[in-house]
């Protein structure tokens, strides 16, 4: 036995042995074990977006559920932990789009079909990466089930669901405000705006009245720019001060129109001067009493970000520059109170949590799916306790999403991602907008009236985005319909691709794995995507197959540096764990993420953790080295051995129980600590003195190596395979193999 370890020396060839024994294959295992528990234990991997390396926060995913699965692989568990990789719609899109700038290029030069294959390239050229740097963390997944979630197997299956939602009148295409990024050119649900505190001017501007023009009331806004299409002002019905103004009509000033006052009791009478301008197709507040009182609703900003040509002399201007004029031009007609105006209003704006920039609330016509029915379904599964969050307080956050959750937009206009199966009849939809690209690259704008069957083959080719109308028919297939079709170019939302991610990867793996392993067993991820993916998995899982899509929930917190800062390329503070793995050994990374560890709470790690982990594995390799070498052989019991064997026997038993109950950190915790200080320190020392027999310090090693194993996989390999020699281990399969747990 070597007189150190070195875990670059041992890392690779070890999990080599591991691939290539077959071992993480539940189908091999199954036929080989020994003793089976008659129970099944499944993980479906959480899947990283296939085209970036991983950082610290997959190392720690990774590393909690390689402990869980080997360690009910070892319990003799019918164990699966099914793989897989992300197409990441937005984010990928949004840096491949930064690749095409640095060239000189756009998206907008490329039809949809071309744009997508370039894309696919991109991936595919770096999808290795993720996947190699997983096995060097010694994930015991198995890669013969490995999916991505653009598999044209899980396409059908994800269009499928779709299908069924129309089907059963849950989805619906509605013109509404949509959070619109008009840099990445696309909306977002709800739950994909960051909203930040932001200071801005609260401008009091003056409305003339229409009989009285040199008389004003004022409105406070941090919007002037878009008053050019308000056609309403509001009052509170039931405030004193303002309530004699409803019905009155006051002059829009931009556009000198007539705007009526009207009531509505959204209004907030300590707001400003307790009278609101009315925006509907850039507020949703507005847009709700526009609805209401069948007020016009008149798009002020475009999808580009600019003003439309109806803001006349402002038209074309982007919003910041467009309200700096619209402030000056007030200022001009004397309409702006400055004496009023505040420069340091404070308020929240939706940001768009790709690029950091100011949500538009914008109108469109889009594909929503109605979340009530899919809510009740999910709440009535927690009422019931068919699915349980580990994790500081995470369960009432997820009740606070379920009661507040607004019906799901799941359009998308990106072309990376599952294209609904949406078809336009081009007789049916004259109006229809459609870009598209000719031969020679050039962009034609045109309804489908004015689309000749002899050119239709060019425009379906060339075809980069069609607008339909708001009233627009469509007809919900997997091929299409007809010849005169087009299909809708928006995309699914990511989220409801990866929201059905435990079904689709069971049906589509082996041919018995939805029956045999669904209901999977834990979900394990970040509790910052609670809302985005756990509630959503939920959602789709219990409406497309009757049963929760799992029965624990497991969300680890976020990994900090040591200081209990976030971190951020621009702190500088960023863990790559590669690097980590290279200089401390993976089994290092994964103790120091893992140990003391508790779900829902956040952990900060440095280098003195890396250090103290690979002080632990090289704690490990010595024991057994020491205890490979004892001089003495004797098998006769020592005074100690019968007190040994019992510690040793509730060592084990806490260390499983703690695993059971899904306390990783905790069960992490005990093992070091009883290895170290009690075994290491205490037993072995009783056996140079002869107080513990030969016998039971090998037993006891054994039985550590195996505890160890599922927290520090590479040297306990390492150090097992070496007992081979001393008769310990009767037969060549690796430590991990199934039901190796040590017995009670």
């Amino acid at each position: 036995m070597d007189s150190r370890y070195n875990h670059q020396d041992y890392e690779q060839r070890i999990y080599d042995l591991w691939e290539n024994s077959g071992v993480f294959n539940p189908d091999n295992t199954i036929k080989s074990r020994e003793k089976s528990s008659g129970k099944n234990f499944t993980i479906i991997m959480p899947p990283p977006n296939a085209n970036d390396p991983l950082h610290i926060g997959h190392a720690m995913f990774i590393s909690l559920e390689d402990v869980l699965i080997r360690y009910h692989r070892m319990l003799g568990d019918d164990t699966v932990w099914i793989p897989g990789t992300d197409h990441a719609g937005i984010e990928t899109q949004f840096v491949f789009e930064k690749k095409l700038t640095k060239q000189g290029q756009s998206r907008f030069q490329f039809d949809r079909e071309t744009l997508f294959k370039m894309i696919w390239d991109y991936v595919q050229e770096n999808s290795g990466i993720a996947i190699d740097q997983m096995k060097k963390l010694g994930a015991s997944a198995d890669w013969s089930r490995f999916k991505f979630t653009l598999d044209p197997d899980i396409v059908k299956l994800v269009t499928g669901t779709f299908a069924q939602l129309h089907q059963d009148k849950l989805v619906y295409r509605d013109q509404r405000l949509v959070n619109f990024c008009t840099h990445c050119g696309t909306s977002y649900s709800e739950l994909e705006v960051n909203y930040i505190d932001k200071v801005d001017p609260l401008y009091y501007i003056k409305y003339p009245f229409k009989d009285k023009p040199h008389e004003f009331m004022t409105v406070a806004t941090v919007r002037p720019e878009p008053i050019f299409v308000d056609t309403h002002l509001a009052v509170h019905p039931s405030d004193p001060k303002t309530k004699h103004l409803i019905g009155q009509i006051v002059l829009n000033p931009l556009t000198d129109a007539e705007m009526e006052i009207i009531a509505d009791e959204f209004v907030d009478p300590e707001f400003g001067t307790g009278i609101v301008k009315l925006t509907p197709a850039h507020d949703p507040n507005d847009f709700a009493v526009a609805q209401k009182h069948h007020l016009p609703i008149i798009s002020a900003i475009g999808f580009d970000g600019r003003l439309l040509p109806g803001a006349g002399k402002y038209a074309g201007l982007k919003v910041n520059p467009a309200r700096e004029q619209v402030v000056n031009d007030l200022i001009a007609k004397g309409l702006l109170d400055q004496a009023k105006t505040k420069k340091d209003y404070n308020h929240r704006i939706g940001s768009c949590y790709r690029c950091g920039r100011v949500i538009e609330p914008l109108l469109r016509a889009q594909f929503f799916i109605k979340v009530k029915p899919l809510v009740e379904a999910v709440q009535k599964a927690i009422a019931n306790q068919e699915v349980a969050v580990f994790g500081a307080g995470h369960d009432k956050i997820l009740n606070h999403w379920l009661e507040n959750l607004k019906d799901w937009n799941i359009s998308r206009q990106i072309v990376w991602g599952i294209r609904l199966p949406v078809w336009y009849s081009l007789a049916d939809n004259p109006d229809m907008q459609i870009n598209y690209l000719d031969a020679e690259g050039e962009l034609h704008k045109e309804s489908a009236k004015n689309i000749s069957s002899k050119h239709l083959g060019m425009v379906k080719k060339g075809l980069q985005q069609l607008l339909a109308p708001d009233d627009a028919q469509f007809v919900v297939s997997s091929t299409p319909p007809g010849e005169n079709y087009l299909q809708e170019t928006d995309t699914f939302d990511t989220w409801f691709s990866s929201g059905q991610w435990p079904v689709v990867t069971l049906k589509t793996t082996k041919l018995i794995d939805f029956k045999r392993f669904y209901p999977t067993s834990v979900m394990e991820t970040g509790y910052d995507i609670l809302p985005f993916w756990v509630m959503r998995m939920l959602l789709l899982g219990l409406y497309s197959t009757g049963n929760v899509p799992f029965t624990q929930v497991y969300l680890h917190g976020l990994i900090r540096d040591q200081k209990g800062q976030k971190m951020s390329k621009s702190k500088g503070n960023v863990i790559n764990p590669l690097t980590i793995v290279d200089q401390f050994g993976a089994d290092a990374l994964r103790m120091a993420l893992i140990i003391r560890s508790s779900p829902g709470l956040d952990k900060s790690v440095g280098d003195g953790d890396f250090k103290a982990m690979r002080n632990f594995t090289n704690k490990i390799w010595n024991a057994a080295r020491f205890v490979l070498t004892m001089e003495e052989k004797t098998t006769v019991q020592a005074k100690n051995d019968q007190a040994f064997y019992t510690k040793l026997h509730e060592v084990n038993s806490a260390i499983s129980k703690q695993l059971d109950e899904l306390k990783i950190g905790l069960a992490a915790d005990t093992v070091y600590n009883e290895f170290w200080h009690w075994y290491c320190d205490v037993c072995i020392e009783d056996a140079k003195d002869g107080k513990l027999s030969y016998t039971a310090i090998l037993k006891g090693l054994e039985t550590f190596l195996l505890l160890l194993h599922p927290f520090v996989p590479f040297v306990t390999e390492a150090a097992w395979s070496e007992l081979q020699p001393t008769g310990a281990r009767p037969t060549q399969k690796p430590l991990l193999a199934a039901a190796n747990w040590p017995s009670n």
